[in-house]
């Protein structure tokens, strides 16, 4: 009878036992991360179908494996090559809750706080994404390795892009050379700049510049011909569609600058660069900041 109590005793406890472990195997199985609007976003598990409404966003997700969990983007998102292949629920910037739902998401992934306004009623986890700077493009990789389960890619290729931005920075450390004077031209007609605000900024500085309307409180500030000629810029930058990831000189804005009389443009310091390379704050940007290092330190010879 004392032998029978002591198995049932037994057996009692590592029922107990065991149950606890899957308690905690399934409290542990939650993933919890804030996001770049500073909410704190909850997946139960990692997320199996993610719609993307950004095009960085579907680049960061990518980058950390998870490409295979979109099940649908926006109509911008043009990369890699395989986000072509990927369904499209509109612009992104209003997006359509029933569109959105059609997808069964578990997580949507944003750029703005405004553009999941309305995703509100649907009971689905919003994770908003916006790297301020390249440190944190690398840092999105890894954290979306994370909320994918792709942990072991992400990390891998977030210390990649890590390893990329160390070696860049070291070969500026220490300089004592005057910073290159840099205008971002926002967009092909010279009519707006970009800020100290935008994450471009970030890459001039790493490169040894300085953006000369980095003070400007507008992430786009309105220019006039007379205002560049004002902050005498050495280099100017354009983004433009479809012009490859190499800086080459820019003709039309060079033809533009040399008639204004921007010295930068008569030492023919004028160039122009793939637009979405440039401006979205994905991986492809650490990956052009080398190749913008090199027309920066041309311009300083």
């Amino acid at each position: 009878m004392l032998g029978l109590l002591r198995q049932s005793l037994f057996q009692l406890c590592f029922s107990m036992f065991v149950l606890c472990a899957l308690g905690l195997q399934a409290h542990a199985a939650e993933i919890e991360m804030i996001d770049d609007n500073g909410h704190a976003v909850l997946l139960k598990e990692p997320a199996r179908r993610v719609v993307t409404l950004a095009p960085h966003v579907t680049e960061l997700v990518f980058a950390a494996g998870g490409g295979q969990k979109i099940v649908a983007t926006v109509t911008s998102s043009d990369f890699p090559p395989e986000a072509l292949k990927l369904p499209r629920i509109g612009d992104g910037m209003q997006p359509d809750p029933e569109k959105v739902a059609a997808y069964r998401p578990d997580l949507v992934i944003g750029w703005l706080p405004e553009q999941t306004d309305a995703l509100n009623m649907l009971n689905v986890a919003v994770f908003i994404s916006a790297p301020q700077s390249l440190a944190e493009i690398a840092d999105s990789v890894e954290n979306f390795g994370l909320l994918l389960g792709t942990s072991d890619i992400a990390r891998s290729r977030a210390d990649a892009l890590r390893l990329t931005l160390e070696k860049l920075g070291s070969s500026q450390a220490g300089s004592t050379r005057t910073p290159v004077r840099v205008f971002i031209q926002a967009g092909t007609e010279p009519e707006y700049a970009l800020g100290g605000n935008h994450i471009l900024s970030d890459v001039i500085g790493l490169c040894g510049g300085i953006n000369v309307f980095g003070d400007a409180a507008a992430i786009a500030p309105k220019i006039s011909p007379e205002g560049v000629l004002a902050v005498k810029p050495e280099l100017v930058l354009v983004g433009r569609a479809g012009v490859g990831a190499t800086p080459t000189v820019d003709p039309t804005a060079l033809a533009y600058w040399k008639g204004v009389g921007l010295p930068a443009a008569r030492a023919g310091q004028v160039y122009m660069m793939d637009a979405d390379m440039l401006y979205r704050p994905g991986p492809r940007l650490i990956d052009a900041a080398g190749r913008i290092c090199e027309v920066i330190q041309q311009a300083r010879k």
